[in-house]
């Protein structure tokens, strides 16, 4: 079976192959001196050897993956840059049709946390976690769900600390809390044992920091009578959706794939200028709305060359992480449009903010955390948005361009204290 069929498979059909093969636990290691990625299975050797021809990889430092020890569940730490600290991210629970999804989405979110860390200034590295739902499960069940992330946590505390985890899409404050029972490696834990618990608000409020300062440097004025189009209506959309109301936002326009959602949301905002409709997994229709600002939502890769030419707005700022499809063109591409793009691991940095630190306790009004709202501080939300946007305009490069250049240089700075750490945990992990 070569690579290639292996990575199409689905991840029930590769977690036979694996059971097969008596395979529960797996990696794939970037051995920096040799210049190649090490498998931990002779099986699995085709894999590794197309990594590196995947447009997501950037010599990740290392990629684990577990079996669920009581369902056809597939675990996944992706590990990608570690010079500033351990690497850290929330784990996401979603639904994949083949193991390429499955790994692609592990190595674009993973590197993305690198650089949404730097740019914030925090000592960490970049991580993320991905569970693979498996549709037989009822991924509502409460005991389903317990047992998954239980045994999730098991499998953060077997890497050894080279991986925090956190919440993310699919992820909820008690699915956290059944991380923590197995684990110290986590953040985002309820607030009733120590934690910062559901950092879907200040992402939110992080949001409107960057839709301002894009507005401010357009020339276009205040959030108040515009109009806003939001992707997605979930944890994050919710509350940016009443943040834009607190600022007298003209109209918001929004769409969700689940009736839900979009029921909630209708009734939560009944008494405002707001319309919400449902639409299918695939359908992006809702970039395209005649608006002053376009604010991707839901998942990533939804900023493409089929969708970018098609938007109208000037102004596309949204929480939803790896938003482009791809990096380098797409970013091009829609600077191309003269349309200011914000960079989405710029803006979104807020949740890795108020968890990453949780260990060092908590004091009413945290300056550390409140001053990325403070359009004053230089590295600031605001602040930093508006740095990369004159250097765009007086270099003609595009926004992302700009920012990838700030985060991959900040990225490379060792941690102060504990230098390049995580790379000597993987390697402990694996003997290479």
């Amino acid at each position: 079976m070569s690579a290639t069929n292996l990575l199409e498979l689905t991840p029930e059909t590769f977690i036979d192959f694996l059971k097969q093969h008596k395979i529960n636990k797996f990696h794939f290691v970037y051995d920096a001196k040799e210049n190649k990625i090490v498998s931990s299975h002779n099986e699995l050797n085709e894999i590794a050897e197309a990594l590196p021809n995947h447009k997501d990889f950037s010599n990740h430092e290392g990629l684990f993956y577990e079996l669920d020890r009581d369902y056809d569940v597939l675990h996944s730490a992706s590990v990608h840059r570690t010079n500033r600290g351990q690497a850290a991210g929330g784990v996401r629970f979603w639904h994949y049709n083949t193991v390429l999804e499955f790994i692609t989405d592990g190595l674009r979110l993973s590197k993305g946390m690198t650089h949404k860390n730097a740019l914030a200034g925090l000592w960490w590295g970049g991580g993320k976690g991905v569970i693979a739902h498996n549709k037989t499960l009822d991924k509502y069940d409460k005991k389903i769900r317990e047992k998954i992330y239980r045994n999730f946590g098991r499998f953060i505390t077997s890497l050894k600390g080279c991986y925090v985890t956190a919440e993310d899409v699919g992820t909820n404050v008690n699915d956290m809390a059944n991380i923590f029972t197995q684990t110290r490696f986590t953040t985002c834990i309820p607030n009733e044992v120590g934690g910062s618990g559901n950092p879907s608000v200040p992402t939110a409020r992080g949001v409107v920091n960057g839709i301002e300062s894009a507005l401010n440097f357009l020339g276009m004025g205040e959030i108040e009578g515009k109009t806003i189009a939001v992707q997605g209506l979930g944890n994050v959309a919710t509350p940016l959706i009443g943040f834009l109301f607190e600022k007298k936002v003209a109209r918001v326009i929004a769409c969700d794939i689940f009736e839900e959602s979009v029921a909630k949301a209708k009734e939560k905002f009944k008494d405002y200028n707001f319309e919400a409709y449902v639409v299918d997994k695939n359908d992006n229709s809702i970039l395209f709305e005649a608006c002053d600002v376009v604010s991707p939502c839901a998942v990533g890769a939804t900023l493409n060359a089929t969708t970018i030419p098609k938007i109208k707005a000037k102004i596309v700022c949204g929480a939803a992480n790896n938003q482009l499809a791809n990096p380098i063109k797409d970013d091009k591409l829609i600077f191309k449009q003269k349309i200011l793009y914000v960079p989405d691991f710029l803006v979104n940095r807020m949740g890795i903010v108020t968890c990453a630190n949780e260990q060092y306790g908590y004091v009413t009004d945290d300056a550390f955390i409140y001053q990325h709202y403070d359009k004053e501080w230089k590295h600031s939300i605001y602040a930093t948005a508006t740095e990369v946007f004159k250097e765009s305009k007086e270099k003609n490069i595009s926004t992302g361009e700009i920012a990838l250049e700030m985060a991959e240089r900040l990225s490379f700075e060792n941690h102060p204290i504990f230098g390049h750490r995580g790379e000597e945990i993987i390697r402990s992990l694996v003997e290479i």
